[in-house]
């Protein structure tokens, strides 16, 4: 696994060990950034069950202003941080732009006070979290926010969430990725 593009381009990344994480496919993130292209840079982010932290990463790369990087697993919180610190050998501007916060991701949230442009919500698969993770993002989002939702085939998204309606759809294989957009803007593009 390798940041794809930008500052950190070819840096390695370290997966967790085991079966309880599954880090998104190279193909699966490729295109949800090829979405995403020119709306990165200056804003940001939100990495909601992060696992390795590839996508915030990833994100910090292309130049995302920011990114806050959320999982309750001990294990991942310190492979983003070996993460963020083989990223930031190549640019160390993006160490300075990342918070990890090593808590729940839904308690987080409902305590938070931050504010997202772009939120990645990749719980794991069938552990009913996705709806809950993506009802306490929303009131965090930025008018004109992406929300991107990874999950398995079997899950059911709906057309519409707060503020935000469902711009796109795509099947990689058993994989899933919903991207909703903030209605006023979805409406426009």
């Amino acid at each position: 696994m390798r940041i794809i593009t930008g500052t950190a381009r070819g840096c390695r990344l370290e997966t967790l060990k085991g079966e309880d994480t599954r880090p998104t496919l190279g193909k699966v993130k490729e295109g949800i950034f090829s979405a995403l292209q020119f709306e990165i840079e200056g804003r940001q982010v939100a990495d909601i069950f992060a696992g390795s932290g590839q996508m915030g990463l990833e994100a910090l790369s292309r130049g995302a202003a920011g990114c806050v990087f959320i999982d309750s697993n001990p294990e991942a919180v310190a492979v983003i941080k070996r993460n963020l610190n083989a990223v930031a050998r190549r640019d160390g501007s993006i160490q300075k732009n990342a918070q990890i916060i090593n808590a729940d991701s839904l308690s987080y949230l409902a305590s938070s006070t931050d504010r997202y442009d772009i939120a990645f919500i990749d719980p794991p698969y069938s552990s009913g979290l996705l709806m809950p993770a993506l009802a306490a993002v929303q009131p965090h989002m930025n008018r004109g926010g992406v929300i991107v939702c990874e999950t398995d085939g079997r899950e059911e998204m709906p057309e519409k969430i707060g503020d935000f309606s469902l711009y796109r759809a795509y099947k990689y294989g058993s994989v899933r990725v919903f991207i909703y957009r903030w209605a006023d803007t979805a409406a426009q593009i």
